[in-house]
């Protein structure tokens, strides 16, 4: 896929090969498919709804009834009066607003090519100087936060002062600000808020900027409790179009029940169910974009970037299909300790699809992370590129995240210089096939978390027991790595005091990958593998596959090593060259693999991703 700048995105379209095999000719390579990511521009005709059609405007006259163009009434208004089946129609314009609850399965979208854009904040115009020059508005509106009991102090302190934990948002430009602890910490982009004082204090001039302030804490609050006289008819909203910018905590928040302990697939996800999001854009968020709990939710061409702790934030829920967003730029405030992804997969949610995504640009936060008792994930066609670095050691940020779960393929993905692109922790039946990494190793890990307590308490029980944590498959992979360092390109680790105890490999499964080094002299290892009894800390490193089958038989007989290499190997967008002879080592691509790709008519079998 195209590598483009996810700052000056809001409508990528990507040429892709399509439905192609690994010996394609010239004429095969012209057969592509367009693909866009984020929003696309749209003229919407009015939505064909059962109910009534209300028209809101920022300048709309909130007693007007709001059922013709030509009257149309506020956001407010609209939000209070819609039931089941009805369609608020927004005008373009900005409107500064908030906290709009609602419980009915309604329509929210432009009228026509408008586009309507929300904002949590107000604008800061009446400014101040201190008894030292430095420049203050009272703010009526302050959002003060502090860090969750399980966040570690002791380890993360040092790093994440406790300021950043406030919730306010200062944007000057446009371009949000970084916050301090006090004023004489203040420098030209970053704010200073006195609680007590009820000020804010900015380290420049405002003068002739437009400085805004957060003033309400949600935009859009589709709750299950009772509200405007009406109780929750359990269908989700459908939301396009909507561009929603600058609040202070999570700027869409679908509500529902959040289990505190294990669940059955039954008993959530059920409370408010089929929500859509099209098109939309949410943008600068101090905390999340759009946390949601509920089955068979869609977002689709969406573009999710500066936020905090989240992008998007899925809970509980079942058959949910995320296709051809973008998601970058999380952990604004550079959080640590606090766990951050751009998309977060949480706590016993089942059959999540992500197909066709852009994720890009983290270098303070996890890609995408399945976390926490989630069962038969998809993971498919994406591209992750820039999630942390790929020079920095340790596992710091992972592309793609599975922890203490159950079951997903990942396959046809491109990754492109990460930290690290895949971390498989403490589950099992991660079926890896046909990726692509390029300076973005792979990591299988398991460890003791489940044998006590632990301090995330029922969590580490929602997964695979300590001895099961095994059952992966990791075929027709390419491994690129073209920037000096001594890591390995996958890395199989546990503890070394559980080497008695782990005997068996954690992979049922590993085969047919190739393995690509284009710096001349590199030595750094292929791979590190555990359990090795006989190696100190229980974890051995090979230089090439046909050393690991000399000792594992069943793994890595048809795997391939190209050192110094510098033939055919990737073309644009980061595809694999038909010339690359490393096809040569691939073998069968499964049927459910293909299905889930889109490869359906591909018979010739390759490595890497299309």
């Amino acid at each position: 896929m195209k590598k483009m700048n996810p700052l000056a995105l809001w409508c990528l379209a990507v040429i892709l090969p399509f439905l192609g095999t690994s010996c394609q000719t010239s004429a095969d390579l012209s057969e592509v498919k367009e693909l866009v990511y984020g929003p696309i521009p749209m003229v919407y005709e009015l939505p064909e709804v059962s109910g009534t059609i209300y028209y809101a405007a920022p300048d709309g006259d909130a007693a007007a009834e709001g059922t013709s163009l030509d009257s149309p009434t506020t956001i407010e208004s609209a939000i209070a009066r819609v039931s089941t089946g009805d369609a608020i129609v927004l005008r373009g314009g900005t409107y500064r607003t908030g906290d709009l609850t609602f419980n009915q399965g309604i329509t929210i979208q432009p009228y026509q090519d408008e586009q309507p854009v929300l904002k949590g904040t107000l604008v800061a115009e009446n400014w101040e100087q201190d008894a030292d020059g430095v420049w203050f508005t009272q703010w009526a509106t302050l959002f003060p936060g502090q860090p969750e009991p399980w966040w570690r102090p002791e380890r993360n302190l040092e790093f994440t002062p406790l300021h950043r934990f406030n919730n306010d948002g200062i944007f000057i430009n446009g371009a949000f600000l970084q916050s301090v602890g006090s004023v004489d910490e203040l420098t030209e982009d970053t704010y200073f808020v006195d609680y007590d004082a009820g000020r804010v204090y900015l380290g420049t001039n405002p003068e002739g900027k437009l400085v805004e302030i957060t003033a309400f804490r949600k935009a859009i609050f589709r709750t299950i409790a009772d509200v405007h006289g009406k109780t929750n008819d359990g269908q989700g909203p459908i939301i396009r179009g909507l561009d929603i910018q600058q609040y202070p905590d999570t700027m869409v928040h679908i509500d529902g029940y959040y289990p505190q302990g294990i669940s059955a697939e039954q008993e959530h996800g059920t409370d408010v169910v089929g929500t859509v999001f099209e098109n939309c854009s949410f943008t600068k968020s101090m905390r999340i974009g759009v946390f949601s709990i509920g089955n068979d939710m869609i977002m689709r061409n969406c573009r999710i970037e500066d936020t905090n702790t989240e992008g998007l934030y899925v809970v509980a829920s079942h058959d949910v299909l995320l296709e051809r967003n973008i998601f970058a730029n999380n952990n604004i405030e550079k959080w640590t300790g606090f766990y951050p992804a751009a998309v977060k997969i949480f706590n016993q949610s089942h059959r999540v699809i992500a197909r066709e995504n852009l994720i890009t640009n983290h270098p303070n936060s996890n890609g995408l992370w399945y976390d926490v008792g989630n069962e038969d994930g998809v993971f498919v066609n994406n591209r992750i590129e820039n999630v942390g670095s790929p020079t920095e050691d340790g596992s710091h940020n992972n592309g793609f995240f599975f922890e203490i779960s159950s079951g997903v393929l990942v396959a046809g993905n491109t990754f492109v210089n990460n930290n690290q692109g895949i971390l498989i922790l403490n589950s099992d039946d991660a079926e890896i096939y046909n990726n692509t990494f390029i300076n973005s190793r792979v990591g299988f890990r398991r460890d003791r978390r489940g044998d006590g307590e632990d301090h995330f308490g029922w969590h580490i029980l929602t997964g695979p027991a300590v001895d099961a944590r095994d059952n992966h498959t990791f075929i027709n992979n390419l491994m690129v790595k073209t920037l000096e360092g001594d890591g390995p390109m996958v890395d199989v680790g546990q503890p070394a005091d559980m080497c008695d105890r782990l005997t068996s490999p954690a992979l049922r499964a590993m085969d047919n990958n190739v393995y690509v080094k284009q710096l001349e002299g590199d030595e750094s290892p292929i791979l590190l593998w555990a359990p090795a009894t006989d190696a100190e800390n229980c974890q051995r490193a090979y230089m090439q596959p046909s050393e690991f089958t000399s000792v594992f038989h069943y793994f890595e007989a048809g795997s391939r090593l190209f050192e110094n290499y510098q033939g055919p190997l990737l073309i644009k967008n980061e595809a694999v060259s038909s010339d690359f002879e490393g096809h040569q080592a691939a073998t069968a691509i499964p049927e459910k693999v293909k299905a889930a790709t889109g490869w359906t008519d591909t018979e010739t079998p390759f490595v890497g991703a299309k």
